[in-house]
């Protein structure tokens, strides 16, 4: 069965009910930011259109004119303003927008490239907003769109259903092509996509003039996902700097083309010297099985600390683990400056990996699990009892996050 809700769509409800801070969504082309926005806003505004430009710019008494905001109303009437990053002044306009208007509207603000990379330096914006980073399907979603509490942030175990385990797996969690799963369709939607990425994101937003090379280091890093990056590596075989590369990558990663994950150390300074992993944002091309495992599981975890950060439940991180001794475990979740869990994955049965169980005494963490794809689901809660490491079936673990 096709899911037709987001867990998002309850996150603005709940939002919208109880804060008045303006909502800013982040995340990927094609994510469902767009759709999921507008069925919860009474106008909708968006800076492509050509038309709906020349509103903004008029200024902020035209908009609540144009789209009669200034009548009675039982509750707040709801603005959706999409792209408008790309509007030069769209900070102060949203001020002002803000300040004037607050106890009338409620203010949804939507964009594909990273709006939380312009909360550096002074933001004229702060106190006003609150950024929720929006993300693909998970396994966790297509079974529950409720939200997590506090007092216990993981979901009870549920078990998700072949058809939409599979749809994820081979077709990947963006909304069309995991509800249309038509593998036709799918190959089209990832190459229009990643050519969108590169010759209309890149262009519009950044001042890299140098495509033809760019291009040559996406299609590098397609396939080097779940892998540890070099950068002199990629420096060379670009030929270009080693800073023009690492430029670069933070470009990819603020249009989300894919993310990094460092190696966690309670030194923090010690892991800004290490090498990060890089991971695709979208599993379903990856044709190693070993890295699209990986991937798949990094995928859901950054959803869930992002998500259990952006909702307040704490203050949570993902990282790797990686001594002198090359002995390395996956992921690490941080759970308030404390290791919380550690997860190696296996695309099939293993024994428990030996260096799982070493860095679990060494760190102290309560739970440490190797998390295996091709397993059949287990009715239990991965997160029961503390103990030392485990092995899980990823459709029950998966399922308890978010």
């Amino acid at each position: 069965m096709k899911p037709k809700k987001r867990l998002y769509d309850t996150l603005l409800i709940e939002h919208l009910a109880k804060q008045r801070q303006m909502i800013f969504i982040s995340g990927p082309r094609q994510v469902g930011k767009t759709t999921t926005c507008r069925a919860h806003g009474d106008a909708y505004v968006n800076w492509d259109n050509i038309d709906d430009r020349e509103t903004i710019l008029a200024g902020p008494a035209t908009l609540i004119d144009h789209f009669q905001l200034n009548r009675l109303s039982e509750i707040p009437m709801v603005v959706v303003y999409d792209e408008l990053h790309k509007y030069l002044r769209w900070k102060q306009f949203l001020k002002g927008f803000f300040d004037t208007y607050a106890d009338q509207l409620r203010i949804i603000v939507t964009g594909s490239s990273r709006m939380d990379i312009y909360r550096r330096g002074g933001d004229s914006l702060m106190g006003r907003y609150f950024l929720y980073r929006m993300h693909p399907f998970s396994v966790a979603e297509t079974l529950t769109q409720n939200l997590p509490d506090e007092k216990r942030i993981f979901r009870s175990p549920k078990k998700v259903g072949e058809a939409n385990f599979d749809a994820l797996w081979t077709h990947g969690g963006y909304p069309e092509p995991f509800l249309k799963r038509d593998m036709r369709f799918s190959r089209r939607w990832q190459s229009l996509r990643l050519e969108q990425l590169v010759r209309e994101d890149i262009r519009d937003l950044t001042q890299i003039q140098q495509l033809d090379q760019l291009e040559l280091l996406v299609k590098l890093l397609s396939g080097r996902s779940s892998q540890q990056l070099i950068y002199a590596s990629l420096s060379s075989n670009i030929r270009v700097s080693i800073d023009t590369i690492r430029r670069w990558i933070d470009v990819l990663v603020g249009l989300h083309l894919g993310f990094l994950i460092k190696p966690w150390f309670k030194n923090v300074s010690r892991s800004l010297r290490k090498e990060p992993k890089w991971f695709l944002r979208d599993w379903a091309s990856i044709t190693d099985i070993g890295d699209k495992a990986e991937t798949f599981v990094a995928c859901h975890l950054l959803k869930a600390v992002e998500g259990w950060n952006d909702m307040g439940l704490g203050k949570f991180e993902l990282g790797y683990l990686r001594d002198k001794e090359k002995r390395e475990v996956d992921f690490v979740v941080v759970r308030d400056g404390q290791p919380w869990f550690l997860v190696e994955v296996k695309n099939r049965n293993e024994s428990i990996s030996p260096t799982l169980a070493y860095f679990q005494r060494q760190l102290a963490a309560p739970f440490a699990f190797q998390v295996v794809v091709d397993l059949n689901y287990v009715d239990a809660d991965c997160f029961a009892k503390s103990g030392p490491p485990i092995v899980v079936p990823a459709r029950t673990f998966l399922s308890q996050l978010l």
